[in-house]
């Protein structure tokens, strides 16, 4: 099982990190195709899908809205980074649209707690992942900064898991996750600052146009880190609330997508923000 894991753990690295180098429309294509499939274990997850082989209306209205948002998306992204950042919002408020569409023709099939989870898997997954493409292709030195995304996400992981491993002693959500200590997520905290300090003044601040404050990475750096172990922890919590082992069975020894990539997820929009704010965009 170490092994498979171990191995699947390296070939996701070498395709993420092939495909972030590369950008533009393989990217794009990419994250698209990622965030059909979170959405589809998402909403499998939360009993929206249905039992039969054929997707129930409200998941073919959420594809269908993933494709759309992806479209606009790129459009937009093609201008600048404000007008894909307005086109988001404008996307998200039809996709609100369309889903109220298919609850109100197709009712009473579906119930409202049905189609409240179909919007929320839609913004989990799709928009929120798509924070990455804004990063990578959204600034000139993109190719750089969407890094930081996976220091705060898998970088802190580790580092909470080494901690952990050594010194941890008291349980930090016991229910969720059993394994997880205290000492180990200040581990993650403090490791993805330090991190980030480091990447920022031998990459950031070398080889890019912009300069970035230590402290100011550090702070981004340990926030990324603690917004994503909840994203981590909330995956969790829908999970045991529908009993459930894994999301997929698409990574070996990993499980689904949303298994890999929940703290990168949540991780993603934290660090645009911080990014955005210190290039001066918000």
């Amino acid at each position: 099982m170490f092994r498979t894991r171990l191995l699947s753990g390296i070939l996701l690295v070498a395709i993420a990190l092939g495909v972030l180098l590369k950008g533009g429309a393989l990217l794009a294509l990419v994250i698209f195709a990622v965030s059909v499939i979170a959405y589809q274990e998402l909403t499998a997850a939360s009993k929206v899908r249905g039992d039969g082989q054929v997707p129930s209306a409200p998941v073919i209205a959420g594809c269908v809205m993933i494709l759309v948002y992806y479209a606009v998306l790129g459009l937009a992204l093609g201008r600048d980074i404000s007008a894909a950042f307005s086109a988001m919002i404008l996307v998200i408020a039809a996709a609100f649209l369309v889903f109220l569409f298919v609850y109100v023709f197709t009712f009473p099939k579906y119930h409202a707690n049905q189609i409240m989870a179909a919007l929320f898997c839609f913004l989990y997954g799709p928009v929120m992942l798509s924070f990455l493409y804004l990063l990578r292709e959204g600034f000139e030195d993109g190719i750089y900064l969407v890094w930081f995304v996976f220091l705060a996400s898998w970088g802190s992981d580790t580092c909470a898991y080494c901690v952990g491993v050594l010194i941890g002693k008291h349980k930090m959500t016991p229910k969720l996750s059993p394994k997880k200590s205290i000492e180990g997520a200040v581990g993650g905290v403090l490791g993805a600052a330090l991190l980030f300090v480091l990447y920022t003044h031998f990459v950031i601040n070398e080889y890019t146009m912009m300069t970035l404050q230590l402290p100011l990475a550090a702070c981004l750096g340990a926030v990324g880190a603690l917004v994503s172990m909840v994203g981590d922890l909330a995956a969790s919590a829908v999970k045991r609330d529908h009993d459930i082992k894994d999301y997929g069975k698409l990574i070996p020894g990993h499980g689904g997508i949303m298994d890999r990539f929940d703290s990168v997820i949540v991780a993603a929009p934290i660090v645009f923000w911080g990014i955005a704010m210190a290039v001066g965009f918000m």
